[in-house]
């Protein structure tokens, strides 16, 4: 299965590395234009959360083209797979809401935009099987839940343990005691 799934992720990451080297070199006005829809709600939010950070259109596109090289070249060689398929997922879903509007779009346009639309669908589709592959291992929910388990256990076995080894003590106590108590009493019954 490792083949298949190396040659499946690195055809999936394929669009998105090619893609983003194209936009990272020339963004296009269309791209920019559309990107605004999402940014300029945004902007305030970014400029109080950080000063510092991008807020202009051409460069937020850029960045997001860079994320998709980098995350699609991770995908492609295997190297954080789930973090990046959920970085191209993430950046996939406003790309195809602001950019495939074929609910908005004029109607010669629209048989267009709908197929770019839902090929936009079977990419983010591929990307969240591939976020939620744990190539065979266990997932960290699993794991967790299991380690939760075995230290459960572990308690209860040490819990256990503990009680009979308390229960042998007593008894080792009591024993000794007796006999304590035996020899005591022999020896007051000896002349002396």
């Amino acid at each position: 299965m490792k083949p298949v799934r190396s040659a499946a992720r690195a055809m999936l990451a394929s669009i998105f590395v090619i893609s983003g080297v194209r936009v990272l070199i020339q963004p296009g006005e269309g791209r920019i234009a559309a990107a605004r829809r999402v940014t300029d709600p945004i902007t305030p939010l970014l400029e109080k959360a950080d000063p510092r950070l991008p807020t202009d259109p051409a460069t937020l596109v850029r960045v997001k083209a860079a994320a998709d090289i980098v995350a699609g070249l991770a995908l492609a060689t295997g190297r954080f797979t789930r973090p990046a398929a959920a970085v191209l997922a993430a950046g996939l879903v406003p790309t195809t809401l602001v950019g495939h509007p074929f609910w908005a779009a004029a109607k010669e346009d629209r048989a267009n935009q709908q197929i770019h639309f839902l090929k936009n669908l079977g990419l983010l589709g591929g990307l969240l099987l591939a976020a939620a592959d744990t190539e065979g291992q266990p997932g960290l929910r699993y794991r967790t839940s299991h380690a939760v388990d075995r230290s459960q256990q572990k308690l209860t076995h040490a819990v256990d343990r503990s009680q009979r080894e308390v229960k042998r003590a007593v008894r080792t106590a009591k024993r000794e005691a007796r006999i304590a108590a035996l020899s005591a009493s022999a020896a007051r019954k000896l002349p002396g």
